[in-house]
């Protein structure tokens, strides 16, 4: 199948291993959410190894995550799936209109407040002085895009686990979870409200060299009655986009979310073309428990 072309399939999946010291409750979130359920071609059941009882329930913004308690001593999360994409680029609409905030729908109310990460009572005087002049609606949300974009650095050594938009702005470092928070800060400023995404976003058709494969982050706005992708880190339409997760931030979207110590010792992430024969492959993860139930 050609690059880039339309119907493409795509293998997605994930290993995590982790050495845990004892007994210790996890929650997972690591499934293509429900919203794309009907794009597999091949469930990416959750395989646990060893095999350990799983339970699955959706969270309060309709996320999937599956609870289960590991084992001492190295215990392994995979799921593996084939997944066909239209292999279009996110949609525009440039001329999509900025609601009022007496007019959006009670649901996306939440997207306008403040949150853990995207700390809009700190950065409220400084997005509306940087972006009241821009037209609103589209363009204002690009102009957030094109202002995070290239006021911000991308550099994996400068992952933080604990850093809001306001510390993203003032170090002008981050990975691409800080780009999200940072621009959804901003667009929640100037009364727009926005959602963090996590999930899989392809290489497909970039360029060369490809980085190696990890979970990425975006976000979605409400515009003109719908929801729209926006890509602060990449600042570009991409193909392949493939949602896992959204809340308000990364704090209600954890892929895993471990309750006592434990080590990561292995973290593996992968969305490529499929070979015609990947859906007959079976799993090589042995003795394993495997778990999703449809949405």
């Amino acid at each position: 199948m050609r690059h880039g072309a339309p119907g493409m399939r795509i293998s997605i999946g994930c290993r995590l291993r982790y050495s845990l010291p004892q007994p210790t409750p996890l929650i997972a979130m690591l499934n293509v959410h429900y919203s794309r359920f009907g794009d597999l071609e091949r469930a990416d059941y959750l395989v646990t190894s060893p095999s350990v009882p799983l339970e699955s329930y959706r969270d309060g913004f309709g996320n999937w995550c599956t609870r289960m308690v590991a084992p001492v001593g190295d215990f392994t999360l995979s799921s593996d799936g084939i997944f066909r994409d239209p292999g279009l680029p996110d949609p525009v609409a440039p001329l999509a209109d900025q609601h009022q905030v007496q007019d959006l729908p009670f649901e996306t109310l939440v997207y306008l407040l403040g949150s853990r990460y995207c700390d809009t009572d700190i950065l409220s005087e400084k997005a509306w002085r940087l972006f009241e002049g821009t037209p609103p609606g589209w363009a204002r949300v690009q102009a957030i895009c094109d202002f995070v974009h290239q006021g911000v650095s991308f550099d994996y050594m400068q992952a933080s686990a604990t850093r809001t938009a306001s510390e993203t702005l003032a170090g002008r470092a981050g990975v691409c979870r800080d780009y999200a928070h940072l621009a959804i800060a901003f667009c929640r400023c100037m009364n727009i409200p926005a959602r963090y995404c996590t999930g899989y976003l392809s290489d497909i058709g970039e360029p060369e060299p490809h980085p190696p494969g990890d979970f990425a982050a975006w976000m979605e706005v409400f515009l003109e009655g719908r929801w729209w992708v926006f890509d602060p880190r990449n600042n570009t339409r991409r193909t392949a986009r493939i949602l896992i997760a959204r809340g308000r931030d990364a704090a209600d979207v954890p892929l895993t979310q471990t309750f006592g110590p434990n080590t990561l010792s292995e973290f593996e992430v992968w969305t490529v073309e499929a070979r015609d024969d990947v859906a007959n492959d079976a799993s090589d993860a042995p003795a394993a428990s495997m778990g999703r139930s449809s949405p």
